[in-house]
């Protein structure tokens, strides 16, 4: 059993224009440090594009033509904007599709026995894209793509997605709360974009959010993690873990205010990786979402990795 590493150089071509925070350079950091010798066992494969019956099991065809026609206008005009943040290039419906794809295919190994764990280096994020609204840097929602992938194609009925980005995953909390056999919690600064995300919103049961307050550091981080999650978690008792990895929680980020370093993620990956191992024989897939400073994203990616892996 290995880890195996997900990615397609097509997921370098969405360019939501010069200065937007969520660049090609930050897979393209990410992939650097992969490539370092202490990576060379993973597995690796190359993404596929997403079908459109995966899509649609989390967004309406609507959403899909959406997507399409904005990216179809920026090939006139270089960019489109889909709400302020949200921007597109000829690159960009491609690049989605091939990022969703990653998290299926993933799923699909784990599901499978091929792999024990996988992680996808992908972008665009999803984790803020709602069934009918793609917002904050968000197309489709990779990571429940995968999770209902799982349960369409694989049998794995309950599953969970432990989110540690910065940012509350808005768009996988909607799209999750109304079943009882979807599990997503989330530690997240608050208040902070996208302004959800209150230790109130429980689903139906199902949801738990830990808020940290601006300036939080490892301390509280793990906390959250170790003292509210992880026992919401094992009460859930999932198929598959599934893990938001958002990386912009690190205290050199720009566009947050968290106090984290690499090793809190590090630390963070083997705790679930752990608890995965008892509840789901160790199938976990993660895949990458935020995280905007490329030196410290790469080193928390990296230490993610190296966590994934020794739990293979």
């Amino acid at each position: 059993m290995t880890t195996l590493l997900v990615t397609h150089p097509d997921c370098l071509y969405h360019d939501p224009a010069p200065g937007h925070p969520e660049s090609p350079d930050r897979l393209r950091a990410v992939m650097r440090a992969l490539d370092e010798d202490a990576f060379r066992d993973l597995a690796r494969a190359e993404a596929p594009v997403a079908t459109d019956e995966q899509l649609l099991r989390a967004h309406p065809r609507q959403v899909l033509q959406l997507v399409a026609a904005a990216v179809d206008q920026s090939a006139q005009e270089g960019y489109c904007h889909i709400d302020a943040d949200t921007i597109v290039s000829p690159g960009s419906y491609l690049a989605a599709r091939r990022a969703a794809g990653a998290v299926c295919h993933a799923v699909g190994a784990v599901a499978l026995g091929e792999a024990r764990n996988a992680f996808c280096a992908v972008r665009p994020p999803g984790h803020h894209a709602e069934s009918r609204r793609p917002m904050g840097f968000c197309l489709f929602n990779n990571v429940v793509i995968g999770a209902l992938e799982a349960r369409a194609v694989h049998g794995l009925r309950r599953i969970a997605v432990i989110d540690f980005d910065v940012h509350h995953g808005n768009g996988t909390q909607e799209l999750f709360e109304a079943d009882a056999d979807l599990f997503y919690a989330s530690t997240h600064q608050w208040p902070l974009y996208p302004g959800t995300g209150r230790a109130s919103e429980t689903g139906v049961g199902n949801i738990v959010n830990v808020p940290l307050a601006d300036g939080s550091g490892g301390s509280a981080f793990r906390h959250a993690l170790e003292a509210d999650i992880l026992p919401a978690l094992e009460a859930f008792s999932p198929d598959l873990l599934m893990i938001s990895a958002g990386f912009d929680g690190h205290r050199n980020d720009p566009l947050a205010g968290l106090n984290l370093d690499e090793a809190d993620f590090e630390w963070a990956t083997d705790l679930f990786c752990k608890a995965a191992e008892s509840l789901c024989e160790g199938r976990v897939v993660s895949t990458l979402e935020g995280g905007y400073n490329l030196k410290d994203l790469a080193a928390s990616a990296a230490g993610h990795v190296r966590a994934l892996m020794r739990h293979a």
